[in-house]
């Protein structure tokens, strides 16, 4: 990743922060008045970048270094966000404090506060209550998505806030922009404005949970590249009724007319439910997104799969022959669940530059350290590697034992939401 690509989303957040601060800086009250002004408007921008970044844009994601950087900073400024919209209340009751510790309490209870400090409370509760979709594990997509939307109201909330404080209009650009970045989501990703129309031209069964699904473009093709991936969402068929929610799917094969393939694999309700998916199921896609496997090294290359893992790769494979010399590990559960070994089997008997391993692990803890190469073997060699996260870790940790450079190690996770 380049040193702009690194730096894009801090300067962002600067820019978000610092405009309001400058705007506002108290002049001439109390110290902790005036932290409590700074706090409050250091939090809005930092919710305004966080929100900022939760737009689902291939342009804007490539710009930013990904889709998925921009989610682990969408967490992170959101929960930055609200731990100093936390202190915006506390500073004002300290304030009150050094006249009266009376005049503190009436700062903290809402009970003593008129609307502008019933909706303060509210946006910071419903702040608090969407954070914990970022914290809770294990946490079902319906639940993690309905939480989210307290995070909408606690913005709107925020606004009336402000707005019924009386201060100067100008000011109310940040909830303002606010807002429109949540329209700009609701309606571009979430109800698809910015989607393809697709249609399943194929489905093939490749084992008793995967199907590769070929999709043909109803209009402009989207323009895509082996190791990228799309956000999917199936609509309804002759029998099939699809779920209507956007999930992401790496790309498996490009096809010469603007058509694509999705390897789906059974990891969750919907995609159990797209297990069942015919021919001629209507589908929208959004994307392409990532950057996995865009730049291929000229020397030798170790790529690291894990079940599903295997497709970018695989797209990769099925595009182009090899440039560089490449060893490939494949594991996965059992041969009944490796529904892409005999083809993978095929491409390396074709291509002497392509040697193959494949394993299989039935308990799902592959012996790491004899399948992989000894620390000799990897000097100059670059390190692809896409699976579940248990297996990422793992084999980075590994593979850095054995002298890989970090920078040299290269992973594609598909656990993000």
């Amino acid at each position: 990743m380049s040193i702009a690509s690194r730096l894009s989303i801090p300067l962002i957040a600067a820019f978000l922060v610092g405009a309001p601060v400058f705007w506002a800086f108290p002049d001439e009250l109390s110290g902790w008045r005036s932290f409590a002004i700074v706090a409050g408007w250091t939090g809005c921008g930092l919710l305004l970048a966080s929100l900022l970044l939760m737009i689902r844009e291939p342009w804007l994601a490539s710009r930013l270094g990904g889709l998925e950087r921009m989610y682990v900073w969408h967490h992170r400024l959101g929960m930055a966000a609200y731990l100093v919209l936390l202190c915006h209340p506390l500073a004002l009751a300290a304030d009150g404090w050094e006249e009266q510790p009376a005049f503190a309490w009436a700062e903290l209870d809402p009970g003593q506060q008129g609307w502008p400090g019933w909706l303060g409370w509210a946006a910071l509760l419903a702040l608090m209550a969407g954070m914990a979709a970022a914290l809770t594990p294990r946490l079902s997509y319906s639940a993690w998505r309905g939480l989210h939307v307290l995070l909408a109201g606690a913005v709107v909330l925020a606004f009336a806030h402000l707005l019924l404080l009386g201060l100067d209009y100008l000011l109310l650009w940040t909830p303002l922009l606010a807002m429109s970045f949540m329209l700009w989501r609701l309606v571009r990703a979430d109800y698809g404005g910015a989607a393809r129309p697709y249609v399943v031209r194929q489905v093939h069964r490749l084992a008793p949970d995967l199907v590769e699904v070929s999709l043909a473009p109803l209009s402009q093709a989207i323009s895509a590249q082996p190791g990228q991936f799309v956000l999917a969402a199936f609509l309804d068929g002759p029998r099939f009724r699809g779920c209507r929610e956007f999930h992401p799917f790496t790309i498996s094969a490009l096809a010469a007319d603007g058509g694509l393939s999705l390897g789906i694999k059974a990891l969750g309700d919907c995609t159990r439910h797209f297990q069942s998916v015919e021919c001629g199921v209507a589908a929208r896609l959004q994307g392409p997104f990532g950057t996995f496997l865009a730049d291929q090294p000229r020397g030798p290359s170790l790529w690291i799969a894990g079940g599903i893992g295997i497709t970018p790769f695989l797209a990769v494979l099925r595009t182009r022959p090899l440039r560089q010399p490449v060893r490939l590990v494949y594991l996965h559960r059992s041969s009944r669940d490796a529904g892409y070994l005999d083809e993978l089997q095929a491409l390396a008997a074709a291509q002497p530059s392509l040697s193959l391993t494949a394993m299989a692990n039935a308990d799902g803890v592959p012996d790491l350290p004899a399948i992989l190469p000894a620390a000799a073997d990897l000097v100059g060699v670059h390190c692809h590697l896409c699976g579940p996260p248990g297996l990422l870790t793992a084999a980075v940790a590994l593979l850095q034992a054995r002298g890989v450079p970090r920078e040299r190690i290269h992973c594609e996770r598909f656990d993000f939401r």
